[in-house]
C-alpha cells in the first residue's frame, strides 16, 4: 500500500517542507498575538523565529526535491503574515498608536500592503540573480526589530522609517541572493568572516544585534553590494544553476 511512504498521495518529501512552513505562520500569528496584549518584544522575536523556519522551509525542499506550486503559494502566505502584518502591528502597538489620528495604522497598513504586493511581484516577474526589492523577511525583520532594541524613537521617525523600508520592497534597488549559494560555490574564509561577524554582533549587542545586521544588509542594497555574489567563488558559478533558481 506505501502508506508509509504517502498521506492521501502527497510524498513526504513535499509534506516536511510545508510542515516548517507552518512553523512561519505560527510564529507570525503568535506574534500578533503577543501584540494584542502589549508584548511587544516578544512579538518581535517571533518575527525573528519566523524567519529561521522562512529559511529553513526553502533549504528543506531543495535537499529534498520537495519544490512544489502548493508550497510556494503556502510560503507566500505565511510571509504576508509574519513579515507584513505582523511588523506592521508591532509598530504600530510599539511606536505609532495614536499617531496624528488614524495616520499610525495607515503606515502599518501600507506597510503590509507593499509587502503583499512585493511577494506577488516576486511570484510572477522573479528572475535569476539578485532580488529585485527588499525581501519582505528582511523588511519585516528590520521595523520589528526596532522593539526588540527597545529604543524610544519620535513616532515621526519611526513612521519614516516603516514607510522607506516598504518603498524598498516594492522598489527595483538589487539586494543580494543567498539562495543561489551552494556546498561547492562559497568562499570558506568569507563565510567564516561573516559568521564570526554575526556571533560578534550578538554577543555585544546582545537584544540590538538583529537590527544592526538587518541594517547592513538593507545599506547594502542601496550601495549595490551583492551578499550573494560577495560569498560565492567566480570559478565554480554555473549559468545553468543560476537559471534555475526561481
Amino acid at each position: 500500500m506505501k502508506k508509509n511512504r504517502h498521506v492521501r498521495g502527497v510524498p513526504f518529501t513535499k509534506i516536511i517542507p510545508n510542515m516548517i512552513t507552518s512553523g512561519n505562520l505560527l510564529c507570525g500569528m503568535l506574534s500578533l498575538v503577543m501584540v494584542i496584549h502589549g508584548k511587544f518584544v516578544p512579538a518581535a522575536w517571533l518575527v525573528f523565529a519566523a524567519v529561521f523556519f522562512d529559511y529553513m522551509d526553502g533549504k528543506m525542499a531543495r535537499s529534498l526535491g520537495g519544490s512544489s506550486a502548493f508550497g510556494m503559494e503556502l510560503d507566500s502566505l505565511a510571509d504576508v503574515v509574519s513579515f507584513g502584518v505582523a511588523p506592521g502591528l508591532i509598530v504600530y502597538g510599539a511606536y505609532l498608536h495614536g499617531f496624528l489620528g488614524v495616520t499610525g495604522a495607515l503606515v502599518a497598513a501600507f506597510f503590509a500592503l507593499c509587502g503583499a504586493l512585493r511577494l506577488a511581484r516576486f511570484n510572477v516577474m522573479h528572475v535569476p540573480g539578485s532580488f529585485q526589492g527588499l525581501p519582505i523577511p528582511a523588511g519585516g525583520l528590520f521595523v520589528a526589530s526596532f522593539a526588540m532594541t527597545g529604543f524610544s524613537l519620535p513616532p515621526l521617525v519611526m513612521a519614516l522609517i516603516t514607510v522607506g523600508t516598504a518603498m524598498l520592497m516594492v522598489s527595483t534597488v538589487p539586494y543580494g541572493n543567498l539562495k543561489k549559494l551552494r556546498k561547492g560555490n562559497v568562499n570558506r574564509i568569507k563565510v567564516t568572516f561573516l559568521t564570526t561577524f554575526v556571533a560578534v554582533l550578538f554577543i555585544t549587542l546582545r537584544e540590538k544585534a538583529p537590527l544592526a545586521g538587518i541594517l547592513l544588509y538593507v545599506v547594502s542594497g542601496l550601495l549595490r553590494f551583492d551578499w550573494g555574489a560577495w560569498l560565492s567563488l567566480e570559478a565554480d558559478e554555473d549559468p545553468e544553476t543560476e537559471h534555475h533558481e526561481g
